[in-house]
């Protein structure tokens, strides 16, 4: 059984579907890297579209995955993205569709950390979709490190 899209995500309906890829990583701590992914975004019918990530290195070892929902903000074009990280930090990002791409930053209480967790203090998401195309970029600041571009992606839309 097919559920319909839900009238208030509608307009978010050119995200559904999975999307497989490559991407690169960097950050002024580590060494510079590469890794595949897959991203599925996908709905039940209600007013929210759930997000599943995950990345492998090229020989196939786990990298990281994040699990959470994309939902309509108060106002049209409004987005807030709510998700979970095995690395012991959670997010709730704040953003904007502008028509061509989505916006999305988690900074200062929007982020949260387990007592092991992860030293993340912000994120900012930057997604664009061109045909069956998905890009993004990902921003990353920690305690020691100000906001500073950690991952890009390039990602098709698997049929």
């Amino acid at each position: 059984m097919s559920l319909a899209l839900h009238d208030d995500v509608s307009w978010l309906a050119f995200l559904l579907g999975t999307w497989r890829g490559e991407g690169t990583g960097a950050y002024p701590t580590i060494e510079p890297f590469t890794y595949r992914e897959t991203v599925t975004f996908d709905h039940a019918g209600d007013a929210w579209l759930s997000y599943i990530q995950e990345s492998w290195t090229p020989d196939g070892e786990p990298l990281h995955f994040e699990r959470g929902f994309l939902r309509p903000g108060n106002a049209d074009g409004d987005l807030e993205f709510v998700l979970a990280h095995p690395i012991g930090v959670t997010e709730v990002a704040h953003g904007r569709f502008d028509g061509d791409a989505l916006r999305l930053t988690a900074q200062g209480d929007a982020i949260a950390r387990a007592a092991t967790g992860s030293d993340v203090r912000g994120l900012e998401r930057r997604y664009a979709v061109n045909g069956d195309t998905l890009t993004y970029e990902l921003d990353m600041a920690t305690g020691t490190t100000p906001l500073t571009l950690h991952l890009t992606g390039n990602l098709r839309r698997q049929m």
